[in-house]
């Protein structure tokens, strides 16, 4: 920079006025060229603008042609990745085969040929028909019991008979869907071995399990749905796996006691047949097992074992991969307080830790096992951010592969040689671009940013951090009004979510359904708490026992944080968010209420004896062991300290967040006289129904109006 100045200081007076006029024109010209606004459907992001739209690619066909859809004609394509050749994409015969149900009954296609019914029971729905791996059969449930169907001659195979109201063969318990196996699943507790010789399932017994009623108000009388959900504290299902051999015959039960108090997860068959690996876990949710349990005899061996003083994730998601070697497995574990992987013998024996360090891994993308090379994304650079690695299996020469301040998404060749990464940040939309495994950038394959992008005058996002007493830089991604001025006080709308390890604070584009607000002069914020997955399990651990705690701590730094800015207006910070979301907003009502001034809370848990045991214990304990935990987490112990204007929304059929726990909330406030807005979604489950979100996003509009910015709707939005 010195050199530069000196540059200047022996220019001449004339080159000096030349230098600074143009420098004036330039300028004028940025400003004049950014005086398009977008109009109201833009800034809903109900129209394209300031971005176009682009083919997505979904994958690889081999490792030489990535899969391309093209956006404009609904086809998709093979590209070659050197030559750049597309061709259409037709899947390979083995993926070719359809399985469907249609009026009730099983139906399968094989390429465009003529759809075959393979079942005839119309009366009694079948449940998730799954292809065994060889095409040749299809297992269902119905009315709670195992069959499969012969797709050759329609012979029907039924494993079990003993299914009641309360007993269930391959159809998952409430909690377990909901929480261990994953709503993916559709209630599917079955698994196919490999060789297709035979199937896995768990078996439910719900008979101890409480009966929750839910009412549905349609038609002259309604009727009650009654599940089976136990709630924090109450008894579980009692679980059995067991094993039956394609063509039917006994059931050969893992040797588990069904009556103990544990859960079991999401199971893995080895790439053998030969053992199916089962999770098991306490109750308490501290110690995590994973046994070999043999389909032949059910007997099972211990081959690891995993203790945490907080709890450990029982989840349906990635947590071991089996390597086609038959001999090793890549574990996930954040064991250390920071996800990562390890690499296993099948018997349990730690070979190496793959990749260490204060950061955490996200997902495995490809083991290349004839080089012995991981690729896998993590959130090493920035936890705002993600991006593609490869290691060594003996976790050396760790590289990272992806680029820049951007999150990437990426896909991987099936060879390793190449992969495509699609990357954005909050002030770049996204782009798609080839690399290599050595992170050689090849060539850009699409951007989305529109031409006349430049032109446009609209909000800017950026990504920043909110410092709290005691040394956490809380991640937040901020908007600013379109016309910021700092001296100008504006009003905040601030979303979260606020879950263990569920951050929602990304470095991505946003879009520009954003725009809107920002044209009306509302800043709008998300923050992230210590606890959000920003800082490991480390972080995540400080909410054990004691949920609403460090999240409203640290919700209520930020709140502070804003108020004190000349540019935020300190009666104006409006608080929102859904489920764990909605139960944050109704705390930063009650208990956080001397800095949150309104809140819309969308289906809030208002007390956590409310919820489901599986989640609930995982992080508090029983109510039983922790009563004070719970008190001190209810919404209602804060009750009295409410104040501002809280709009809650629920559905009134949500079987996941009973409309109990607003009910109750009602109830309290209701009897201290103290004013608020209730909308219940009549028909609608934990996401509000699609006929009720045109409703629900007025609504929302309308508060927005009335009490951040203090002015009628506009037309256009009514």
């Amino acid at each position: 920079m010195r050199n530069q100045f000196t540059h200047m200081n022996k220019l001449s007076l004339v080159n000096k006025l030349h230098l600074a006029v143009g420098v004036f024109l330039l300028l004028g010209n940025l400003v004049s060229a950014q005086t398009k606004r977008l109009d109201l459907e833009q800034s809903l992001g109900l129209k394209p603008s300031l971005t176009k739209s682009i083919n997505t690619v979904s994958g690889w066909a081999d490792a030489q042609h990535y899969i391309e859809y093209d956006a404009q004609n609904g086809q998709v394509f093979q590209v070659h990745v050197k030559t750049g050749e597309r061709r259409r994409y037709t899947p390979p015969p083995t993926s070719d085969v359809e399985v469907f149900m249609q009026d009730n009954d099983i139906f399968i296609r094989h390429g465009v040929g003529a759809p075959k019914q393979l079942t005839h029971s119309p009366e009694t729905a079948e449940k998730n028909p799954t292809l065994s791996p060889d095409n040749r059969y299809v297992a269902f449930t119905r009315s709670n019991d195992l069959y499969a169907v012969s797709v050759t001659d329609g012979r029907e195979i039924r494993y079990t008979s003993d299914a009641t109201d309360v007993i269930y063969n391959g159809w998952a318990s409430w909690v377990y869907f909901e929480e261990i196996l994953g709503r993916a699943s559709q209630y599917r507790a079955f698994w196919w071995a490999p060789d297709s010789k035979s199937l896995a399932f768990m078996r439910f017994n719900d008979t101890r399990v409480p009966m929750f009623p839910i009412y549905n108000a349609t038609g002259q009388h309604g009727f009650l749905e009654q599940t089976r959900y136990p709630k924090a504290g109450d008894p579980n299902p009692e679980v059995r796996v067991g094993f039956v051999p394609v063509e039917g015959g006994k059931v050969v039960w893992a040797d588990f006691d069904e009556k103990a108090d544990q859960y079991f997860g999401q199971p893995y068959w080895s790439y053998n047949s030969g053992n199916l690996m089962v999770q098991w876990m306490n109750r308490d949710q501290t110690d995590l097992k994973f046994y070999q349990v043999d389909p032949a005899t059910g007997n099972k061996r211990e081959i690891y074992h995993e203790h945490q003083d907080s709890w450990i994730d029982l989840s349906h998601e990635e947590r071991i991969t089996y390597l086609q070697d038959n001999k090793h497995y890549i574990l996930k574990s954040d064991k250390t307080g920071w996800a990562h992987y390890y690499l296993y013998t099948l018997d349990g024996t730690l070979i190496n830790p793959i990749t260490s360090g204060k950061w955490q891994v996200s997902s495995l993308e490809l083991v290349d096992e004839k080089n012995k090379v991981v690729y896998f994304t993590a959130r090493k650079e920035h936890s705002t951010t993600v991006d593609l690695y490869r290691v060594d299996y003996d976790g050396k020469n760790l590289k990272r592969l992806t680029f820049g301040d951007y999150t990437h998404q990426v896909t991987v060749a099936p060879d390793g040689k190449h992969f495509i990464t699609t990357y954005s940040n909050v002030s770049t939309p996204p782009k798609i671009a080839l690399l290599d495994n050595k992170g050689k950038f090849i060539k850009e394959l699409a951007d989305s940013k529109a031409a006349d992008f430049d032109s446009y005058l609209f909000a800017k996002t950026e990504m920043i951090t909110i410092p709290t007493p005691d040394g956490y830089q809380l991640p937040a991604v901020i908007t600013w009004p379109t016309d910021f001025n700092e001296q100008h006080p504006y009003p905040v709308i601030f979303s979260i979510y606020g879950g263990p390890d569920a951050g929602t604070v990304s470095n991505t584009w946003k879009g520009t359904a954003n725009q809107h607000w920002a044209n009306e002069g509302i800043i709008q914020i998300s923050v992230d708490h210590r606890a959000s997955g920003h800082f490991g399990k480390e972080g995540v651990a400080l909410m054990h026992r004691n949920l609403g705690h460090w999240e409203m701590i640290d919700y209520i730094t930020a709140a502070k944080w804003l108020k004190s800015k000349p540019w935020v207006d300190p009666h104006k910070l409006l608080i929102t968010g859904h489920s764990y979301g909605g139960y944050m907003t109704c705390l930063a009502l009650t208990k956080g209420a001397d800095y949150f001034d309104f809140g819309i809370a969308g289906a809030p848990v208002t007390s956590w004896e409310l919820y489901d045991t599986h989640y609930t214990e995982r992080y508090m304990d029983t109510p039983q062991d922790n009563p004070e935990g719970y008190k001190k987490g209810s919404i209602l112990t804060y009750v009295d300290n409410y104040k501002g204007v809280l709009r809650i929304m629920h559905g009134d059929i949500d079987d996941n967040v009973h409309l109990q726990n607003t009910t109750q909330l009602v109830d309290a406030l209701t009897n201290r006289d103290r004013p608020f807005e209730l909308m219940i979604y009549p028909g609608s489950r934990h996401g509000f129904s699609r006929e009720k979100s045109a409703y629900d996003r007025r609504e929302r509009y309308r508060f927005y109006y009335q009490y951040l910015l203090e002015k009628p709707v506009p037309a256009g939005l009514r």
